[in-house]
């Protein structure tokens, strides 16, 4: 477990970790306000399977994780079901948008799906960082995290 929670990453990690934890937390929090425009009532528009139990069920994972990340709890942990949320909204809004619109609308569109995506993935390799929970609970002591500043 250790080993999953240290991280030499520098602290500025901290600002990968807001931005994407920020953003999920939102739409987690947004799929439950307003479920027929952000949660069930979209998952069932875009064809995603038992959309009254999957649309917050992505609420809660998104709410959850994206809280992880914010605190920089289990980060690695909390990026997977981040990055799988990802993958799935590529997958069902963006590559139809391919085929129907072209590239040029569908990069425009998903701009924000791919720095979420890819912030998950830096932060899946990377880890934490240094102003985080997980650095905290591992006292990991690095040549990065033992001088003053970020």
């Amino acid at each position: 477990m250790r080993r999953l929670l240290e991280s030499n990453a520098p602290a500025a990690t901290l600002l990968i970790r807001l931005l994407a934890g920020g953003v999920f937390l939102s739409e987690g929090i947004q799929k439950f306000l307003f479920p027929i425009e952000q949660g069930a009532g979209r998952f069932a528009k875009i064809g995603i399977p038992m959309p009254e139990f999957f649309g917050p069920f992505v609420g809660v994972v998104e709410i959850t994780c994206g809280t992880l990340l914010i605190v920089g709890l289990l980060t690695r942990l909390a990026a997977i079901p981040l990055i799988i949320d990802m993958l799935v909204a590529t997958a069902t809004t963006k590559l139809p948008m391919l085929a129907q619109k072209g590239f040029w609308s569908m990069a425009h569109e998903a701009r924000t799906d791919w720095s979420m995506l890819l912030s998950c993935c830096f932060l899946l390799v990377v880890g934490a960082g240094r102003l985080s929970l997980d650095h905290k609970f591992t006292g990991t002591t690095t040549k990065e995290s033992s001088h003053e500043g970020p």
